[in-house]
Order: structure tokens, then C-alpha cells, then sequence
């Protein structure tokens, strides 16, 4: 995991700990739902977690963090698995700081234990990682999910488009590529599948695409689709299903947690506010008035609260109004999502895989390679697709 010690990545790590020794059910797990119960898909117990991280901390510790300031996981199931947390913890490594945003660079503080100049340098190193955690635990699928803090948008420009033309351009001292992209790049570039829950530039360029047929490597993104969006690609359905008129789609979002933190930077809102005010507009056909915020309230921990005010026009030219609240604990919501990604890609590599995995388009606002962002649509063709078996 790329951001290992975060919010999610600590909740993946205890939860599939709890779900192997029988201390946590599966609710919020989709595929625990009927039609997957019966496809080859790994149990929690056989996944071994690493990572890469900027913070020197402990999954732990984090855990321990969690239950204090937000009042979410059992004490007895972080003592239960406190060896699983701790072993995990072990296979974390120092990630290069190359490629980084100024306000995630203020979060480090885990001292540098390879110096990269160059995004080649950075990628080369994370590789020598990968290929260390795949030898020294018996991996036989590695899967490289991002679950970092969200940087601000890169701009791709004629050097992104085809490999032949990006990779040459690794060596230069310039920032030709962010950080999520070094990890895509390294996961992608050895084969290995790659996930990206974040709006995040990671994989989401031609060029990476063009190298992910040649080397086989599946993957898939962008940033998972927990909350506030999931709510709007379940009800813009209904408005354009019954030619209801949307005039305006208005939604205000305050959470704490890191990520919060990081989003409070404009720079790095810009990416999440674009991913999550793009579907509504997909799915009605026409661009209703739109308002989306993003506000930090440290005191509200990994609590996020969404308000929406939904303004349409009905028969005969009368307007009314749709208000909803979400409440949820942000990485409960995202890591059995990831949990199901990492689930489903491995079934996508033992099926044959490779490339872009674009039915499982359900698990995010930003769907590569799919421009239906319809929740019902979607979830339709993730089920189409496990029920047909691909061949290698």
C-alpha cells in the first residue's frame, strides 16, 4: 500500500486481521454479497500487507490513534491481531520523497533512506522494494494500491502520451512525473497490478496504458467512490429516469482526518472537488449549477459529514427540492472497497487479465476507460462480468 499508515491502510490492515480470526463479520465487503460467493477469491487470511509510507509510525499506533480520535475499532480486536499489526508494520518501507506536494512534505518525518534525484532513481527504488517484499514473503500476486494523500492536478503534456517518448524523460532532474505516478510507474513497469483509490495522477496517463498491454500488468482507477459521490450517481439516475429537471446540485463536505488536512491546501481540493462535481454532469446529460466544498474540521477525526441540496423543476414548471446528509467514518466506508478491488483484481489475474480492468468501474468517481457513471449501470456490468469467465 502507497500511504501505508493512513486511515485506510490501517483499517485494511486490522480489518482483514479481524476477518481472518473471525473477529469481524463481513458487512460493507461487496464482494461478500451472493454473486460472488462462489468465484476463487482470496480469503483475508492470504493476504500479506507492506507498504511505503513518509511517516515513521506503526499500524499499531495508528490504530490506537484512530480509536481515540474518532472513537471507531474494538480495543480487543487491535490486541487480538497485535502481532498481524506488527508484522505488517515490519515489511513498511521509507518511501523517496521525490515527487511530493508541498503540504504532504510537511506530514513526513521518516528520515530519507534512499536519496532519488531523478524519477528513474525514485522508481528504480521502489522496485528494488517490490521485488524484496515479493521474494522475502512467497508473493505470487502483488497488487500496489494507492491509498495516499491526494495531490494536486499534474498537468500531462506530449511527453505523457507514449512510453517511447516518457521513458527517456525519467532521467531528467525535472518533475516529470508526481509521486503517486513513480509507484504506478514501478508497479506497472514489473508486471505487477496496480490500483489507484485516490484522485491521484498515478497510472492515468497513455503512456502507462501503452506500457501496461506490453507488460501485462493489470490495473485500475481513480478515486473510490465511498460517499457524497456514491450518493449522487444513486439519485441522478432517478432525476433523469423520471425527466425531473435538475437546476442545481449544491454539496458541502467537512470532515477532519489527514486527508482533510491535505485537501484544506487548494491546490490539492482542486483534484477531489473536479472528481466528485464531473458525475452529476455525466449522468443527466446537460450541466445543472453546481457547488462543491471541502472544509477541514480537525475535531471531527476520520468523521465526514456531507449536506446536499438538490433544486429541480417538475410538471408543469414546479420547483422542488431534495436535502440529504451523509454521515460516515471515512475509511470505514473506503477500505472494504479496497479490500474488494484487491479481491477482484486478483480473480481479473487468474483469469488472465491484463490491462485495464474497467468493470469494476462501480468502485469510483473517476472510472478509467468508462464514461457511464450511472452506480446501477455500473454495479451491472461488474456482475455480467465476474458471471462470464474470462480466457486466458
Amino acid at each position: 500500500m502507497v500511504g501505508a499508515f493512513g486511515g485506510v491502510g490501517t483499517t485494511i490492515t486490522l480489518g482483514l486481521a479481524a476477518m481472518a480470526r473471525g473477529l469481524a463479520d463481513r458487512t460493507g465487503l461487496v464482494t461478500a454479497l451472493p454473486p460472488f460467493r462462489d468465484l476463487p477469491l482470496p480469503e483475508p487470511g492470504d493476504f500479506v500487507v507492506g507498504g511505503h509510507e513518509i511517516r515513521s509510525t506503526t499500524f499499531a499506533e495508528s490504530a490506537e490513534e484512530f480509536r481515540r480520535t474518532s472513537g471507531v475499532f474494538d480495543p480487543a480486536w487491535i490486541a487480538a491481531c497485535r502481532a498481524e499489526l506488527d508484522a505488517a508494520s515490519a515489511r513498511v518501507r521509507p518511501g523517496p520523497r521525490l515527487g511530493l506536494s508541498a503540504v504532504v512534505s510537511g506530514l513526513a518525518d521518516w528520515a530519507e533512506a534512499r536519496a532519488a534525484r531523478t524519477a528513474r532513481q525514485a522508481v528504480d527504488a521502489i522496485a528494488t522494494d517490490l521485488g524484496a517484499f515479493i521474494a522475502s514473503e512467497s508473493i505470487d500476486h502483488l497488487i500496489v494500491l494507492n491509498v495516499g494523500s491526494t495531490e494536486p492536478p499534474f498537468p500531462l503534456g506530449d511527453v505523457h502520451q507514449h512510453w517511447k517518448t516518457l521513458k527517456p524523460r525519467l532521467d531528467d532532474a525535472s518533475q516529470v512525473l508526481p509521486s503517486s505516478s513513480l509507484y504506478a510507474l514501478a508497479a506497472i513497469e514489473g508486471g505487477h497490478s496496480h490500483i489507484n483509490f485516490t484522485p491521484s495522477l498515478g497510472g492515468s496517463m497513455p503512456a502507462i496504458h501503452e506500457l501496461a498491454q506490453a507488460t501485462g500488468a493489470l490495473h485500475a482507477g481513480k478515486d473510490g467512490k465511498t460517499g457524497e459521490t456514491l450518493m449522487k450517481t444513486v439519485l441522478a439516475p432517478m432525476f433523469a429516469h423520471r425527466n425531473l429537471k435538475v437546476s442545481s446540485w449544491v454539496g458541502h463536505n467537512i470532515f477532519g482526518n489527514r486527508d482533510g488536512l491535505v485537501l484544506d491546501d487548494p491546490t490539492s481540493k482542486t483534484s477531489k472537488v473536479e472528481t466528485k462535481d464531473r458525475v452529476i454532469t455525466e449522468i443527466l446529460g446537460y450541466k445543472p449549477s453546481s457547488i462543491v466544498t471541502i472544509e477541514y474540521l480537525p475535531d471531527m477525526g476520520d468523521w465526514k459529514t456531507a449536506w446536499d441540496h438538490i433544486h429541480f423543476q417538475g410538471f408543469l414548471g414546479t420547483k422542488m427540492t431534495l436535502q440529504f446528509t451523509w454521515q460516515g467514518c471515512d475509511s470505514l466506508l473506503a477500505a472494504p472497497l479496497a479490500i474488494d478491488l484487491a479481491r477482484l483484481t486478483d480473480l481479473e489475474k487468474q483469469r488472465g487479465g491484463k490491462g485495464q480492468m474497467r468493470h469494476l468501474a462501480c468502485f469510483f468517481k473517476s472510472p478509467e476507460g468508462v464514461m457511464e457513471n450511472d452506480f446501477f449501470k455500473q454495479f451491472d456490468r461488474l456482475i455480467d462480468h465476474v458471471a462470464k469467465p474470462q480466457r486466458p
